[in-house]
C-alpha cells in the first residue's frame, strides 16, 4: 500500500514504469478526445467541481485513462471526499499513475498522470482515510469506467 513517504520518493527519485507506454501526436489526442477530455488531459486543465456524477457513484468496477485505457483505479479505493471530484486511497498498481511535483497557482503539490500516457488526472493529498492517508483527486473528464 502507498503512503506519503512513497508519493514524496516518487516525485524526488522518478516512477515506477509503465508496463507499456502510449505515445501520440497532439493532433491524434485531439482528433480521440472530447474537448473537455483533451484540455484537462493533455493541457492540465480542471474542471468543475461538483459537475459529475462519479464523484457519488460507488459501483464496482475499474476506472480507467479516457486517452489510452490504461486501469488506473479501483471502485474499491474510491470514496466521498466531498471535494467535488472522485477520491480515491490508491492506484490499480504502483505502474498505474506517475507523481510530479507541480508548483503551480502559487502552491506545491503532487501532479498526477496516466504513467501509460502521461496525461494529467489530477492530484494527490496527504489528507485521505486511513490507512493510506492518501486522497487521489481526480477529474472525472480523465476517466471513464468499465463494470466488472
Amino acid at each position: 500500500m502507498l503512503n506519503w513517504n512513497d508519493i514524496i520518493r516518487f516525485v524526488n527519485h522518478g516512477n515506477p514504469e509503465p508496463l507499456k507506454k502510449v505515445v501520440k501526436t497532439d493532433m491524434e489526442w485531439k482528433a480521440l478526445l472530447s474537448a473537455e477530455s483533451y484540455s484537462i488531459t493533455r493541457q492540465k486543465g480542471t474542471e468543475q467541481p461538483h459537475r459529475s456524477a462519479m464523484c457519488t457513484h460507488f459501483e464496482s468496477g475499474t476506472y480507467q485513462c479516457i486517452c489510452c485505457d490504461a486501469p488506473l483505479f479501483d471502485s474499491g479505493e474510491k470514496f466521498h471526499s466531498k471535494s467535488g471530484w472522485p477520491s480515491f486511497t490508491q492506484p490499480v498498481t504502483i505502474e498505474s499513475v506517475g507523481h510530479i511535483k507541480d508548483i503551480s497557482h502559487g502552491m506545491i503539490r503532487v501532479e498526477v498522470t496516466c504513467n501509460t500516457c502521461d496525461a494529467h488526472l489530477g492530484h494527490v493529498f496527504p489528507d485521505g482515510p486511513a490507512p493510506s492517508g492518501l486522497r487521489y483527486c481526480i477529474n472525472a473528464a480523465s476517466l471513464k469506467k468499465t463494470d466488472l
